[in-house]
């Protein structure tokens, strides 16, 4: 193998970012960047990003991609400042146009927005192949969570499977975004445990039990025989009707609002106003 993962937490959101390295070329790609955000008082850093851009300078590497696995609702990404820092290309799943239209319309967004996804540089389907270096990175389409989930599949090793899987005592992503849905979700999650046993699943977010320590990555194996959700023995319809159950009493993200908005946007921000400053809308009674 001539690849190697590295992940760094983002501790307010409960996110990782992945460095995925080719290190006989020097090449890398960043997997899910995380930006900055007090909620309090509408303020961005890049404090996070920055960590990662810093060790690809030192290591002198050049970052061809920025892999977006969807347009997340836990927290802003900072793959536009970063595409702004190295000249990477950001990568997102071709359905992200549908997820444009609808948030488009929950944000009133007006003509300027265009939901054809080019605020992104690379828009790939399922089976599609990006080479970082000598490493092949393949495209698995695994909505479920949204319409426009992706993975990485690095190799014949490892995956980064965004808010698909969690850990296995955590279980599986929510569906109750629009466009989600639990039996297209099980579905993508088959394809991912139908990989070999020892292929390595990293993860974006965990949220441990107390008797457990914080995991970035865990294997099909482990997913396939202990997932509470998916686990050995669990069927699609029980899977459809806990996620019903469960989503129903779930709230929603903390940073969902500001999230969407510049994710959708590939990390930027709105289009400045007239007094050059950027606003985020709060819809009301929309969510």
């Amino acid at each position: 193998m001539t690849h190697q993962v590295r992940s760094y937490l983002h501790k307010d959101t409960s996110t990782f970012t992945h460095l995925l390295i080719d290190e006989a070329r020097k090449r890398c790609a960043i997997v899910d960047p995380v930006m900055d955000y007090d909620a309090k008082s509408g303020r961005t850093s890049v404090a996070s990003a920055k960590e990662i851009l810093d060790t690809i300078r030192a290591e002198g590497l050049a970052c061809d991609y920025i892999l977006e696995t969807h347009a997340h609702a836990d927290h802003l990404s900072a793959a536009d400042w970063l595409r702004h820092q190295t000249g990477a290309q950001i990568v997102i799943g071709g359905g992200i146009v549908g997820v444009q239209s609808i948030f488009a319309g929950i944000f009133n967004e007006d003509s300027r927005f265009a939901t054809d996804g080019s605020q992104f540089d690379l828009l790939l389907q399922d089976g599609e192949l990006l080479m970082l270096g000598g490493t092949e990175i393949r495209v698995m389409a695994t909505p479920g969570h949204t319409p426009a989930c992706v993975s990485y599949l690095v190799g014949d090793t490892d995956v980064f499977v965004g808010d698909t899987l969690f850990m296995p005592d955590v279980g599986t992503a929510r569906c109750d975004f629009p466009g989600g849905d639990a039996g297209t979700l099980f579905d993508s999650i088959q394809k991912l445990l139908a990989l070999g046993d020892d292929v390595q699943l990293h993860l974006c977010h965990d949220y441990p039990p107390s008797d457990r320590e914080l995991s970035s990555v865990v294997t099909v194996a482990e997913q396939k025989k202990d997932n509470i959700h998916v686990g050995a023995g669990h069927t699609r319809e029980e899977f459809i009707r806990m996620r019903a159950e469960r989503d129903a009493g779930l709230e929603a993200p903390r940073l969902i609002l500001p999230s969407l908005q510049v994710n959708i946007r590939a990390g930027a921000f709105p289009e400045p106003e007239e007094n050059g400053v950027s606003y985020l809308k709060i819809p009301l009674n929309r969510l």
